[in-house]
């Protein structure tokens, strides 16, 4: 083999250009608390006016379903869930307001309906509810939480309307970053509901990785993904989560098999597989799912790539894997930022004697500019 001289020597390229794109971000959107609960906003401002009518059906002596229970394993104890004739007409007025949006009015006339020394605790527990919902489309977070905390504290709405404000609590207290206080919500919610919901799962572990509990957050989502082998949302919250945990080898391994099953269909996706491996100094891994991610169209044709390119070629380089090197270092000179892969290029062909080829990526490497030009001029003699 031959001597490689200093000058022969390809540029060692940082690798936390690979790093930044290997953890990825949660799914779980902590500001869409909406979504959290098993009806989104729209469908519990739904219930809350079929609630009113409910009522008032009951006040005029007609028959009324409850509707279909939401948690049926909750172990609390279902209050008869009624307002007043005296309170009806004000319940109404406030559900009215909300529908049309007006959401300071909801909350004062929310306030007005809850102090009221004969306010029962139905009467509180709806209008805080809808405080609480007003203020969160006002973007108030912090008094929807007040809000929210009131209406669970009252004790007076049915138990799908007393859980659903109870996750929609933990969701915005994790939104505005009160860690401790959403998972103590959380796993009052999930203890008292005994829910199974994948969703509330999902969201307990976004909190456990907020706050740094990353293995706690592995460990909950890989039980998840052995349930569900097949979601993909699952999937990537558990590789994130071994990431963040320093556990990459297990985070590989899942992408991996996902890979192999066909279930990998996003750029991020791919970009994590192939950060994962090179991280791991598995580059001959990589290279395959560079290669079909750019066959798919998935990964474009930039200084990413590039990138990526440059440290197979790198790494190959060291491991006097010579062709290799050449060959990722040839294709990511066209797309690089700057010419620093052409330079790399005119090393590597220089080394294997290649004069004429090196003088031309030693030339393109001047003219694309490099932090080196000297380097790059002792190549053209």
């Amino acid at each position: 083999m031959k001597t490689r001289s200093f000058a022969q020597q390809p540029l060692v390229l940082a690798l936390t250009a690979v790093l930044s794109m290997a953890v990825m971000a949660p799914v779980y959107a902590q500001q869409d608390y909406g979504n959290v609960g098993s009806t989104s906003m729209r469908a519990q401002r739904d219930k809350r006016k079929a609630e009113l009518n409910k009522t008032e059906d009951k006040q005029d002596g007609q028959s009324a379903a409850a509707g279909a229970p939401l948690f049926p394993n909750a172990t609390r104890a279902q209050p008869e869930a009624k307002a007043s004739s005296k309170a009806l007409k004000s319940l109404q007025d406030a559900q009215e307001l909300y529908e049309k949006q007006d959401y300071a009015a909801v909350v004062a006339k929310a306030e007005e309906i809850a102090t009221k020394p004969d306010a029962n605790a139905y009467e509180k527990g709806f209008a805080y509810q809808l405080a609480g919902s007003a203020s969160a489309d006002q973007g108030n977070d912090a008094k929807a939480a007040e809000y929210f905390q009131k209406a669970l504290d009252s004790n007076g709405l049915d138990n799908n309307s007393h859980y659903q404000v109870m996750s929609n609590l933990a969701a915005v207290q994790f939104g505005l970053q009160q860690y401790d206080p959403a998972l103590k919500t959380l796993d009052r919610f999930l203890a008292e509901t005994k829910s199974t919901d994948v969703k509330y799962q999902t969201m307990r572990g976004s909190i456990l990785a907020s706050m740094g509990r990353n293995a706690e957050a592995a460990q909950l989502y890989k039980d998840l993904l052995a349930q569900h082998p097949d979601d993909k949302k699952i999937l990537m919250n558990a590789v994130a989560s071994l990431q963040q945990a320093d556990q990459y080898d297990q985070a590989n391994a899942l992408l991996g098999e996902a890979y192999k099953k066909g279930q990998l269909t996003e750029a991020r996706e791919y970009k994590a597989l192939y950060a994962g491996y090179l991280n791991s100094d598995k580059w001959k891994e990589a290279v395959p799912v560079i290669d079909a991610g750019v066959a798919k169209g998935l990964l474009p044709q930039d200084a990413e790539l590039a990138k990526a390119y440059m440290i197979v070629a790198q790494k190959a380089y060291a491991a006097d894997d010579v062709k290799t090197a050449e060959a990722m270092y040839a294709k990511a000179a066209p797309i690089a930022a700057d010419g620093e892969a052409y330079l790399n290029l005119a090393k590597v062909y220089g080394f294997q004697g290649k004069k004429a080829e090196a003088k031309a990526a030693a030339q393109k490497a001047l003219d694309k500019g490099v932090k080196d030009p000297a380097q790059a001029s002792s190549l053209l003699k």
